[in-house]
């Protein structure tokens, strides 16, 4: 009797070690899926947060291309020059014969006004001549001179085009002529201001010296 009831105790225990482990099994393996699953989260959100600032830093290379791109192609449209005849032309020097012979090329801003000027070559050959017989050899010789004169051929250029282009105009003397130590009358009224003239687009982009000789 003793036996058999100690062999019904063991079967007993042994069900019940059984299941202990299926349940310690089952919740081991609940965990590993959690842990897992949370370290799956955490390395899609970090993979999600890559892609963000790589879209980002493309963007901003992009945009920064966007200028460099631009200027390339603009290559694609070269400028238009209209060379003219040297010019060759007694200077104002009055201590000595001295004359110029120059070479202009004009920049312009497309082939359409570079065609419209032919016609009025003859005009404008005379404007530019009549701006170098005013000039002296010093006043041409040296840069500041050069830059002068540019921007005096740009100005001629155009005008027989009806365009008059160039620096707004400056308030007027009192008198042509003047002693500084003379006393100013005070009913003599004051000078008008003459009005500044808005800028003018020119054409005439720069003026281009092919060749530049004094003598």
């Amino acid at each position: 009797m003793s036996t058999a009831a100690a062999t019904v105790d063991v079967g007993d225990a042994a069900p019940k070690k059984g299941k202990k482990k299926l349940i310690i099994i089952i919740a081991a393996a609940v965990l590993l899926l959690a842990v897992l699953g949370g370290g799956a989260a955490v390395y899609m959100k970090k993979k999600a947060a890559a892609a963000a600032a790589a879209a980002e830093e493309g963007d901003e290379d992009s945009s920064a291309a966007a200028p460099a791109e631009k200027a390339h192609n603009d290559h694609k449209n070269p400028p238009t020059f209209v060379p003219l005849e040297p010019f060759v032309v007694n200077l104002a020097d009055r201590e000595a014969d001295r004359f110029a012979q120059v070479g202009v090329t004009l920049e312009v801003d497309d082939a359409k006004f570079a065609e419209e000027m032919k016609a009025y070559m003859p005009a404008i050959r005379s404007g530019i001549l009549m701006v170098l017989a005013h000039k002296t050899s010093a006043q041409l010789l040296s840069p500041e001179g050069k830059m002068a004169l540019a921007r005096e051929i740009m100005r001629e250029s155009v005008l027989p085009m009806g365009i008059e282009a160039g620096d707004e105009e400056e308030v007027a003397p009192a008198r042509a002529a003047k002693d500084e130590d003379a006393e100013v009358d005070a009913d003599t009224p004051k000078p008008k201001k003459k009005k500044k003239r808005a800028a003018v687009h020119n054409p005439v982009k720069r003026v281009h010296f092919s060749n530049f000789i004094v003598q």
